[in-house]
């Protein structure tokens, strides 16, 4: 059993599966403390100073929360996304910021699918005229089909790859725009590498957005390149909020511009009550659920933990390192 200076301290903010409390359950040299989401406020900085490693969900973690962790080692996302974490002052410090990888691309993939079939089959509309017995008026406006569609896909890392997949199956004809995937992969997977937004937009029945939000994709899709977009087009987005701008979304889909849209992340979230989208019945919303299921939930779990005691064990697991830089020369 290790003790005293041995034992390292993991402290979890917010929810955690018990899959992942269970791999700290098998080490005797590893202790947890779970802080609730509601005592964050209060509590999260004074729980730092004695943390080895910390568990994130929407928490952020930057230079004020860096400078309250004299003994931080490892800083884990439950998740992908990682814009709430300063990853330059963990680097400067050596302190690597870990992902979960591949746990939850497919529940997104599937999630991206699922909005895709939704607004086009005008899920919303249909369900209010069987609850509202308006039947006679189904056939006023009649849903789309996927096959034979072309739609646009936004990014093509782990999650976005397999949208790309799902796509194809569906007898879509795909686009990729990705400049840092080589057109030969985009072939592969049977879709072709495009590399200009504004030129595409007029050309693609549907888009779907995957990649990261960062100063380069924030208002990616603004009055402008949502004007671009072919009438009656369908636009979903499950990456992050800020790469589609809500005003302009708002705009395009209350002019008939666009069709509908499905949105898993807002700008703000939660987002204010009565936000104006809200209004709109062609328009399918999730609260940022695309990567949770319980089986991503399990595997992110299980992945985050063991990412933390890699690190411990001074075998970190660099494939799901954010900041490699930290480890070049190793």
């Amino acid at each position: 059993m290790a003790t005293g200076k041995n034992r390292k301290k993991i402290l979890v903010v917010g929810w955690m599966p018990q899959a992942g409390i269970e791999v700290l359950k098998k080490r005797d040299d590893v202790d947890y403390e779970i802080l609730p989401i509601t005592d964050v406020a209060a509590a999260y900085h004074a729980k730092l100073k004695d943390a080895n490693a910390v568990t994130l969900g929407g928490t952020p973690y930057k230079q004020a929360e860096l400078d309250v962790s004299p003994v931080m080692e490892c800083v884990a996302r439950l998740g992908v996304g990682f814009d709430q974490v300063e990853v330059p002052a963990l680097s400067k410090r050596k302190i690597p910021l870990m992902t979960t990888g591949i746990a939850n691309s497919v529940s997104v993939a599937e999630h991206a699918m699922y909005m895709l079939l939704a607004s086009a089959r005008l899920t919303k509309r249909l369900d209010r005229l069987v609850r509202e017995a308006a039947w006679h008026d189904r056939l006023a406006d009649q849903p789309a089909d996927l096959a034979g569609k072309s739609i646009l896909v936004v990014g093509m890392g782990r999650i976005g790859s397999r949208t790309v997949r799902r796509c194809v199956a569906f007898e879509m004809d795909t686009y990729v725009l990705d400049p840092n995937i080589p057109a030969a992969d985009i072939e592969k997977a049977g879709a072709k590498k495009v590399t200009d937004l504004k030129a595409i937009l007029p050309k693609v029945d549907f888009v779907s957005v995957h990649c990261p939000k960062s100063p380069e994709t924030i208002d990616m899709f603004n009055s402008e390149t949502i004007g671009l977009m072919k009438p009656g087009a369908f636009l979903v987005n499950t990456a992050r909020g800020g790469i589609v701008n809500e005003e302009a979304l708002y705009t395009a889909l209350t002019t008939g511009k666009l069709r509908g849209a499905g949105l898993d992340v807002l700008e703000r979230e939660p987002p204010e009550a009565g936000h104006k989208l809200f209004a709109l019945e062609n328009v399918i919303f999730s609260p940022h659920m695309a990567g949770v299921t319980k089986e991503a939930n399990d595997r992110m779990a299980i992945a985050v933990m063991e990412n933390i005691l890699s690190v411990f064990d001074g075998k970190p697991i660099v494939a799901h390192c954010v900041n490699k830089e930290i480890y070049a020369g190793r």
